[in-house]
Formats: C-alpha cells, structure tokens, sequence
C-alpha cells in the first residue's frame, strides 16, 4: 500500500541525517559544550535543540518556537564560506535567522555572546 506523501528516499536521507546528528552531538567541541550547558533547559525561556537536521542540514543549535538557529564556526569555516552562504541563504528564504558565532567569542567571552543571544529572543 502507497500512502501518499510517503517518499522511501527522504524517510533515508532523513534517518542518515539524524544518525549524523546524534555522532555530532558525541563529538562536540569544547565551544559548543559550554554554550549547550547555557542554552539547554530552556534557561533562556526557550527550548533549544543541538545538532538537528533541518531542510537537509545539520544545525549546530536551533529554537523551533523562534525559528533561530545558532552556528557556532570554528576554524574549518574559513574554507567552506560558499557552502555556509549557501546554507544560510536556503535557511533565511524558508523564514529561519542565522546568528553566527565563533568558536573563540564563546571561550573568550561568554557573557557578549549570551547577550547577542538575548538580543534575538523576544521581550518577555
């Protein structure tokens, strides 16, 4: 039995992402681990998730009641930018905002970044 909507290829395209996401989730880095100790339990009034599939990518953090997601780039990112574009372009035209943030302002300054983040999310 066919049932409609139900498309083979994107139930496994979507089970290899989230199995890509749960790795990632193992092999955080050291910037992502102290911003998910902040952002997770919705100690900013939101619920956050880490490393999730979303439109055929993996987001390092996303708040769905917002639709924010958060990137947190490290050093790799400075020879990918045409695929972070890209990326970020085919996010934004389905209504999701970017903040991008570096390894090194999370370690070096965390009080700065947290406040950026806080800037993003709506007067309570």
């Amino acid at each position: 039995m066919l049932v409609q909507g139900y498309d083979p290829k994107q139930i496994r395209k979507d089970r290899k992402l989230r199995a890509i996401a749960e790795n990632l989730r193992l092999r955080e880095t050291a910037a992502e681990a102290v911003l998910w100790k902040r952002l997770k339990g919705k100690k900013l009034g939101y619920k956050f998730r880490r490393q999730h599939p979303l439109h055929g990518f993996i987001v390092d953090f996303y708040c769905y009641a917002l639709m924010l997601v958060i990137e947190v780039d490290g050093s790799i990112h400075a020879t990918q930018t045409d695929k972070d574009q890209l990326r970020d372009l085919t996010l934004q035209q389905q209504g999701y905002r970017i903040l991008r943030i570096q390894n090194e302002e999370i370690i070096d300054d965390l009080p700065a970044v947290l406040h950026n983040i806080l800037k993003q999310l709506p007067l309570s």
